[in-house]
């Protein structure tokens, strides 16, 4: 389970400090999300970017509707900072970075005329209760577009690290905040509709999830993985001998999946649009 707690600490002093590695691992979703929100993004109006992380689909917001005003939000402080210094100049007065609570923000800041996430709506601790407050937050006919990750089965980042560790995933009984917790489409598409949004459409995407590249590909790989992901806290608690074993048998199965100078895992999401 990853809570808000963690984004403000050590998860998203990790995610901040990796934020080019990140990035790059999501960087073939985020072409396909970030087409899905222009082609519904007003050219003027306001957008809430929820989870805005290092700041890349605010910025990609940005970029494609220069009129319109952006907002990122972000419970990592750390997160909140680099988005800053990315955005630079081109912020402007149409481009914010905020720390703090989507929800939270939402209702100070709203009505909204977007609103948009690449993986930041998983991890609400009632999904039902937010999504509602963000209607709350949304004008009338206002659009909502976010990807999540679908099944653990079809990512490849969390069956090659339980297989290499030895450890079956957690059989989780009803809804638990972390990366799979909007894996079920018909479960989703029923919180969509008790929050007061219209579900347009479901896009299952596969992708390339890159987790290593360059003169060494495994080494990256290695230490991306083990920052960032499902074996990481594996990793973080063995003692050496074990951590060198469990090294080892991650680098077995990554090495499969080179080609050239890069490690490429498979990966699949779904990218949601609901109206208000």
């Amino acid at each position: 389970m990853t809570s808000g707690m963690d984004w403000r600490g050590r998860v998203g002093d990790v995610w901040a400090a990796e934020w080019r590695r990140t990035d790059r691992s999501l960087a073939d979703l985020s072409r396909h999300l970030d087409a899905a929100i222009a082609s519904v993004a007003p050219e003027t109006g306001h957008a809430l970017d929820i989870g805005s992380g290092a700041g890349a689909t605010s910025l990609a917001l940005r970029a494609a509707r220069p009129g319109l005003c952006v907002t990122g939000v972000d419970l990592s402080a750390e997160l909140v900072a680099v988005a800053r210094s990315r955005a630079g100049e081109v912020a402007g007065d149409r481009l914010h970075f905020r720390c703090g609570n989507a929800l939270t923000v939402s209702a100070d800041e709203g009505p909204f005329d977007l609103m948009c996430s690449r993986h930041g709506v998983m991890f609400f601790p009632d999904p039902v209760a937010a999504l509602t407050s963000l209607r709350g937050a949304a004008h009338n006919g206002a659009r909502l577009v976010f990807s999540c990750f679908a099944e653990r089965a079809a990512n490849g980042f969390a069956t090659l690290a339980d297989a290499a560790i030895s450890v079956a995933p957690p059989e989780e009984q009803g809804y638990v905040p972390g990366p799979f917790a909007f894996a079920d489409m018909n479960r989703v598409s029923d919180w969509l509709t008790e929050s007061g949004w219209q579900p347009d459409s479901a896009a299952r995407v596969s992708f390339d999830y890159v987790v290593g590249e360059g003169r060494d590909p495994l080494e990256d790989a290695l230490s991306f993985l083990s920052k960032i992901g499902p074996a990481a806290r594996a990793l973080a608690q063995a003692a050496p001998p074990e951590r060198e074993r469990l090294l080892n048998a991650l680098g077995t199965r990554l090495a499969e999946y080179r080609v050239g100078d890069r490690i490429t895992l498979p990966a699949t999401a779904w990218i949601w649009q609901a109206t208000a």
